[in-house]
């Protein structure tokens, strides 16, 4: 039962976080957006490793934790930003579901998985669900749409990689010490990548500071990265990259919710009928290796 609170829990809070991220991008730029929500993040957690120093292996695998900060906050939150420049929260919400989808062919190509046939068809299932939403023009993924749609997809295969990067290289690894790492090294790449592109942006955040931006930072700083990576992390290694990734079964409903009665934005009938489909694929996607681990527990007592 935790697991699935767990699970609603970060939907909930990771829908809400497309919206706060739709809020701060403007004002604070894509990387200036990533760095403030790292870092957030990680002043938030810093004090609970501290109470948890036992969570704190040695000696310390640097190398896979600064591949998942790379890999699992700093690229894939920084594509998500720049995405959301020309689409809306709703519509990023609906692409992100394609993860699941993406954990299963990382999974093959990099960590030796092995996809049935009801996968691959989950699979196609979830690119017709893609096509649907770009109403069959495909040529918007070579095109303007490219930062849009192509970048956000390409944000999920991040996600899809580092789940099964985490549960080989750090699975003995604490959840906190994990999450607070993932979010320091997220933090340089987005401070560094902003310094380098526009060193001025904090100092334009500063003079434009208001309620709503300082919202959306607390929101998408402690909620969406810290507490949301100690919750993601959680069920990674409770049950499986797959069952971790399916929340963005439920983050593209909670986040059309957010975005229609927060930011106004339009809800469409192909993005509607394109994230039924893509879910289809999901659940075709996922649905074989949970029944496999149902009965092989079954099978050991």
């Amino acid at each position: 039962m935790r697991v699935y609170a767990a699970l609603i829990a970060l939907s909930l809070i990771w829908g809400l976080s497309f919206v706060f991220i739709s809020i701060l991008s403007e004002p604070a730029g894509v990387w200036g957006t990533v760095f403030i929500r790292c870092l957030a993040g990680a002043l938030l957690l810093l004090p609970l490793l501290w109470y948890r120093k036992k969570d704190i292996i040695k000696p310390i695998p640097w190398k896979p934790l600064l591949i998942v900060g790379v890999i699992n906050a700093g690229l894939p939150w920084g594509l998500i930003a720049l995405s959301q420049t020309q689409i809306d929260s709703s519509l990023a919400a609906v692409l992100n579901a394609f993860t699941p989808i993406f954990t299963g062919l990382m999974g093959l190509v990099f960590f030796g998985s092995i996809l049935l046939k009801q996968q691959w068809i989950g699979i196609a299932t979830g690119f017709i669900g893609i096509l649907i939403i770009m109403d069959f023009d495909i040529s918007l993924l070579f095109g303007e749409s490219f930062v849009g749609i192509g970048t956000m997809i390409i944000a999920t295969m991040c996600y899809g990689f580092s789940s099964h990067y985490v549960r080989k290289h750090l699975r003995e690894a604490g959840i906190i010490f994990v999450t607070t790492c993932t979010l320091i090294v997220g933090a340089f790449v987005g401070g560094v990548t902003m310094l380098l592109t526009n060193p001025n942006q904090l100092h334009s955040l500063a003079q434009n500071l208001n309620g709503e931006i300082l919202f959306a930072i607390i929101g998408l700083g402690f909620f969406g990265s810290g507490i949301a990576h100690l919750l993601f992390f959680y069920l990674m290694r409770e049950r499986s990259p797959e069952f971790a990734t399916s929340v963005t079964y439920l983050i593209p409903i909670s986040a059309i919710f957010w975005g229609y009665f927060l930011l106004k934005e339009p809800v469409s009938l192909h993005m509607i009928i394109g994230l039924l489909v893509i879910l289809c694929g999901v659940y075709l996607t996922t649905r074989p290796k949970l029944s496999f681990n149902f009965f092989a527990k079954g099978n050991n007592g």
